[in-house]
């Protein structure tokens, strides 16, 4: 009897049973040497399978030292392209060819290679594919009523997070360390469960990293050279909630049920956003509206019903296309994090699709923010019209989002009206904040009470630009006092008087049609809050730096032939101050290369490069 087993036959440890029961007692066992080259490959790559059967050819090589077996190393090894191509079946092919060549029987786990060497006239012995894993979840009993996620790691004890939503506490479960030896089997089994059962399926295969779905569990096994050990993470919903649980529950449901729209969920990690936006799906699917997901992991607890996509080929893009052909009314979008995903989140809404996303930010307003650099900013209350806020697993705030042309809050101007984005408070009405363009750079001003004391968002950055604009005229230290929505006074040095405002008024005057706002220029001796800490070191006013310096975060700028660029990687669309030595400089927006670029030249870059120049700290702050 001849046989030539293929991969999966050697893997699975197939020969070696046929010999223990006798079945292959004095056969003739041809191996491959493709197989050999197959096995030896997955070895390399760190992968169980190619352990377990050169494993299996140890054991072979044993029944033939007992001559219990004759075993042979036939063929040759495949090429390169052929190695390439064993997901297209080359290497298959040539493990068909020995076994014709040496009328032998072919013993395959592989229905695939079974039925193509039945079709070919080969002599086939199919067997099963072995179940490898348990066909459950080993790790589910660290799991209770109240735990959310359990965190295991090589030679640590085990964690969990248990509690309530919003009031989660990490905390030690088990007194006894896992060893290397357990931590793998786990992870073996997770792996393998998944594969096996119905229940579960491998949602990223990655060299040390998978990522399972098993029934409700969301599972991360990670392994080294990607970590530092073998580490499992578990996850899963420990609340199912519907609309009707959360406040503002009619009215939201009347806006979500009268049109498409886009809404931003919004939280910290844990918060429950999740869970509201399954909320949101159910109630949208009940509401007779076609609603589809697309998660990566996917992970949101929703009904048969709804269809939960993928990153298609990894490209979430690509599942937008093919979205786009379902014509759902509905998309919600778990985790929208990176460029690429607000702008794939951009184009469906644009498209006509109602689009709910799930974003991570610790207030509401830092969710609408994120689009800023990443969407025209005209185009954001047509992408995003409504934010949801959820805070420990309840809705603490709701913003609609309109735009309007008008002058912006605190500047009365005429020739000032632009585009303005006004985000207001969903039950009240009342304003919140404004997003619009000034000077060239996107702000986000707070609209804070009028009889509130404190310098405003609008008012800070007014001074701010006055003080930006004098200071690039005067050669010695400015001070800068508001007096009103519409007018300034600014204290500058007795020999900068007329250089200021220029012959008959006409360098002052340009600065005031730039600014729409009246200025009254006087001398330092003028000022009565001079000594009183108004400030007297060159460049900006004490008022200016807001305490915030400790905050910021030291740069070093780069000097190009036409820009002086701030690289800020991981803060695109944020809105900043940049500051020299605690001095305020300016206010601009991180594009969307995660840099800021100042054109050399100009009044502001001057003033960067003569702090750069002078060896002063630049730092920036969050505006």
């Amino acid at each position: 009897m001849k046989i030539v087993p293929d991969t999966s036959a050697v893997i699975d440890g197939r020969v070696s049973e046929r010999v223990d029961d006798g079945t292959y007692d004095g056969a003739e066992v041809l191996v491959p040497e493709a197989v050999v080259s197959e096995l030896e490959s997955q070895a390399n790559d760190g992968r169980d399978t190619g352990w377990e059967g050169l494993s299996e050819l140890q054991r072979l090589a044993e029944f033939a030292d007992d001559d219990v077996i004759e075993l042979q190393y036939v063929g040759r090894r495949p090429s390169t392209g052929e190695t390439r191509g064993a997901h297209e079946g080359d290497i298959d092919a040539l493990i068909r060819d020995i076994a014709a060549e040496h009328s032998a029987t072919l013993l395959t786990s592989d229905v695939v290679q079974a039925e193509v060497a039945k079709a070919k006239g080969l002599r086939v012995e199919f067997v099963e594919a072995e179940v490898r894993g348990s066909g459950g979840l080993i790790i589910e009993r660290f799991f209770d009523d109240q735990t959310m996620s359990v965190h295991l790691k090589t030679d640590t004890k085990p964690k969990a997070k248990r509690g309530d939503v919003g009031h989660m506490h990490y905390q030690t479960i088990d007194e006894e360390m896992t060893d290397e030896a357990t931590m793998k089997e786990w992870a073996d089994d997770i792996v393998n469960s998944a594969r096996a059962s119905p229940e579960g399926f491998i949602e990223l295969a990655e060299e040390g990293m998978h990522i399972v779905q098993f029934r409700d569990y969301r599972i991360a096994v990670a392994r080294p050279p990607f970590a530092d050990g073998i580490e499992i993470t578990a996850v899963r919903p420990i609340v199912k909630t519907e609309l009707d649980d959360y406040e503002f529950a009619d009215e939201l449901r009347d806006r979500l049920a009268e049109r498409q729209r886009g809404v931003l969920i919004a939280g910290s990690p844990g918060a429950g956003k999740s869970t509201f936006a399954q909320a949101v799906a159910e109630f949208l699917n009940d509401s007779d509206y076609a609603v589809k997901t697309m998660e990566k992991p996917r992970d949101l607890q929703v009904g048969p019903h709804i269809t939960q996509y993928t990153a298609l080929g990894g490209d979430m893009a690509k599942t937008a296309d093919s979205l786009l052909l379902v014509r759902p009314d509905y998309t919600i979008y778990d985790e929208v994090r990176k460029t690429e995903d607000f702008s794939v989140f951009a184009d469906m809404r644009l498209a006509g699709v109602g689009m709910v996303g799930v974003v991570h930010a610790t207030r509401a307003i830092d969710a609408l923010q994120r689009l800023v650099g990443r969407v025209e900013l005209g185009m954001i209350p047509q992408v995003v019209d409504t934010v949801v806020y959820i805070e420990d697993g309840e809705v603490h705030t709701v913003y609609d989002v309109t735009t309007e042309v008008k002058v912006p809050e605190g500047l009365t101007a005429e020739d000032l009206a632009r585009p303005v984005i006004q985000v207001r408070d969903f039950e009240t009405g009342t304003p919140k904040f404004e997003i619009y363009t000034f000077n060239r750079q996107v702000v986000t001003v707070p609209l804070g009470d009028s009889g509130d004391k404190k310098e405003s968002g609008v008012s800070r950055l007014a001074r701010q630009e006055v003080e930006r604009e004098i200071r690039s005229i005067a050669r010695g230290h400015v001070d800068v006092e508001l007096k009103g929505q519409n007018r300034a006074v600014v204290y500058v040095e007795d020999d900068d008087i007329s250089y200021v405002i220029g012959k008959g008024g006409g360098r002052i005057s340009d600065v005031e049609d730039r600014l729409g706002i009246d200025i009254d220029v006087r001398t330092h001796s003028e000022n009565p809050k001079r000594g009183s800490g108004s400030g007297s070191s060159g460049g900006a006013s004490a008022s200016s730096s807001g305490g915030q310096s400790s905050e910021g975060i030291v740069v070093t700028p780069e000097v190009t032939s036409r820009h002086v660029i701030i690289n800020m990687d991981g803060h695109v669309g944020e809105t900043v101050e940049v500051r020299a030595d605690e001095q305020y400089l300016f206010t601009a927006t991180v594009g969307r290369g995660g840099d800021i670029q100042v054109s050399r030249g100009s009044a502001i870059a001057e003033e960067l490069e003569n702090a750069i120049d002078r060896k002063m700290q630049i730092t920036v702050v969050p505006a």
